[in-house]
């Protein structure tokens, strides 16, 4: 669950919150704003802003129908549980917003109506009134509580020093965490003096912020995993980028930094993911090498992988999330150290030349020949 205000000033208050909840097979997005009415220290829901639901209903189901046979515009009814998420834009534009599946399939996104200032205006009680004056007044709020408004990029504070275009480098990366096995892992890579790059899924950093911030002291990168590990290439574009803004919002705002990579899940990248990537600043990051500790129960044959398949300028795929990938770590350590590699993040592969947001990267060099 997250929440921002969406107007505040000394006559009301408005908050919408958003929980999203994974049932198996798919993710949904449940929306609800509440409003806190100061003269009459009253909570009000958002049905409490209009008078009434049934001329409300016949504008949002007339706009839906406009929108093609994509959208249920016939699901609609005066129900209150359906209009639970209405506030106002900063023209003064009620804004009617639905819970995904409600009125059309999961892949449309956010579906919602912005009712014109001028129609809406009958319609409204004195709490909707104050509650727009509200939103028209105010400044934009960040899209989750806490997010710095502007971030500074995401770096290793250790980074430096090391020349990867003469020295033999490696770029270990774990996906999918934080999680129950992530600060032990933590704990080794200190002791080795090795550094890496955690490719953070939002709702984990969410759960356990004070990992992520372990990892930043340490030394490592921080980068983007998504919100909630879905397959991008399977989403609409507004469902892709609110995957990987949202992450991005709660990564920096316990970081204090914005990262700059991102790796999609599974590795699945299309042209939609690449142009938000590119839009959003972040870089798209795979691997060349993997290690296979998600379906893997012997650290042995993780260990045998990684050393196998490492070269200069390989990007190492494991995860912090798994029992055996933890048990792997000392030997994958030891033994790629023992032939002359150095740990690095996966910029510092790179060097000067640098990484491009919306490039694709799955090493930094060829194996030596």
């Amino acid at each position: 669950m997250d929440w921002q205000l969406t107007a505040a000033d000394d006559d009301i208050v408005g908050v919408r919150l958003r929980t999203g909840e994974f049932a198996g097979a798919t993710w949904a997005n449940s929306l609800r704003t509440v409003w806190y009415d100061r003269s009459s220290q009253q909570v009000v829901d958002s049905p409490g802003l209009v008078t009434s639901l049934y001329p409300l209903t016949t504008i949002v189901r007339e706009e839906l129908r406009k929108r093609g046979s994509e959208v249920s515009y016939d699901a609609v009814r005066p129900n209150p549980d359906l209009f639970d998420s209405m506030a106002f834009n900063p023209a003064g534009d009620l804004v009617v917003e639905f819970d995904d599946y409600q009125v059309g399939p999961g892949a449309l996104g956010r579906v919602a109506v912005a009712v014109p200032e001028e129609q809406a205006e009958p319609l409204l009680t004195e709490t909707g009134r104050r509650a727009r004056e509200a939103a028209k007044e105010a400044t934009p709020s960040p899209a989750v509580s806490g997010t710095p408004v502007t971030s500074p990029p995401a770096t290793s504070s250790r980074a430096g020093g090391v020349d990867c275009e003469k020295d033999k480098c490696v770029a270990l990366t774990f996906d999918d965490g934080p999680g129950p096995f992530t600060g032990e892992l933590l704990e080794q890579l200190k002791r080795a003096g090795a550094r890496a790059t955690f490719f953070t899924v939002g709702t984990n950093v969410a759960a356990n912020p004070e990992l992520v911030t372990d990892m930043r002291e340490q030394g490592h990168l921080v980068a983007n995993h998504t919100w909630s590990h879905r397959d991008l290439t399977k989403l609409s574009s507004s469902k892709i980028t609110d995957a990987v803004a949202r992450a991005q919002s709660v990564i920096s705002a316990e970081l204090g930094q914005a990262p700059t990579l991102l790796r999609p899940p599974y590795g699945a990248v299309n042209k939609q993911v690449v142009t938000i990537a590119r839009r959003l600043g972040l870089s798209l990051v795979n691997w060349d090498v993997d290690t296979r500790d998600g379906h893997e129960r012997n650290p042995a044959a993780v260990v045998r992988r990684a050393v196998a398949g490492a070269h200069p300028g390989a990007i190492i795929l494991m995860h912090d999330v798994h029992r055996t990938t933890v048990q792997a770590l000392p030997a994958i350590l030891r033994q790629l150290a023992q032939k002359g590699y150095t740990f690095v993040t996966v910029p510092e592969l790179y060097g000067s030349a640098g990484m491009q947001a919306g490039h694709t990267y799955t090493s930094g060099k060829r194996p030596l020949t």
